[in-house]
């Protein structure tokens, strides 16, 4: 059984920085590529970041403008978000995602092609 197991937010001033962890379990985890997405209050899913089975190729939204980065850690079936000088509109649950299929490539984020995703943690930015 796949788990996914957020961890990490808490509330932060703007300009401040937070880590985000997914452990993962119930599946290989290094040969799947994972994501990660948010949801505002109110709003729908976001996508924000896409990372290849080996850690080699990563892929963000535009709107985060080089804050944030993503990383795995395959040896402990773990996913990072490092997120820096966070703004209050990166307020959200975050999520992170596996992917359908255990693929090479880094499939563009839809809820068919990354369809299971953990319970997620909030993160608050706000002074």
């Amino acid at each position: 059984q796949v788990q996914l197991v957020e961890s990490g937010g808490g509330l932060v001033q703007p300009g401040g920085s937070l880590r985000l962890s997914c452990v993962a379990s119930g599946f290989t985890f290094s040969n799947y590529p994972m994501t990660w997405v948010r949801q505002a209050p109110g709003a729908g899913l976001e996508w924000v970041s896409s990372v290849t089975s080996t850690g080699g190729r990563t892929i963000y939204a535009d709107s985060l403008e080089g804050r944030f980065s993503i990383s795995r850690d395959n040896d402990k079936d773990t996913l990072y978000l490092q997120m820096n000088n966070l703004r209050p509109e990166d307020t959200a649950i975050y999520y992170c995602a596996k992917a359908r299929l255990p693929v090479k490539g880094l499939p563009m984020y839809t809820d068919y092609s990354y369809p299971e995703r953990g319970q997620g943690t909030q993160v608050t930015v706000s002074s």
